[in-house]
């Protein structure tokens, strides 16, 4: 199966799960570095593309 055109992760350092849920796999980090740089991994490891949608949240998306 080839996955195409889907949110597949969010990484947050938001705890308090107001702005993300959802069918998705989510990664909570402790600072801003650490969500940084796992999202960087993510991007790499299911081959897809991180977007910041703002200070505290990326997404994980395949095109």
């Amino acid at each position: 199966m080839k996955i195409e055109k889907a949110i597949l992760a969010a990484v947050t350092t938001d705890k308090s799960r107001n702005r993300v849920g959802g069918g998705m796999p989510i990664f909570y980090c402790k600072d801003h570095t650490e969500m940084e740089k796992v999202a960087a991994n993510l991007e790499a490891i299911i081959d897809g593309i991180a977007h910041a949608l703002s200070e505290d949240l990326y997404i994980i998306v395949k095109h």
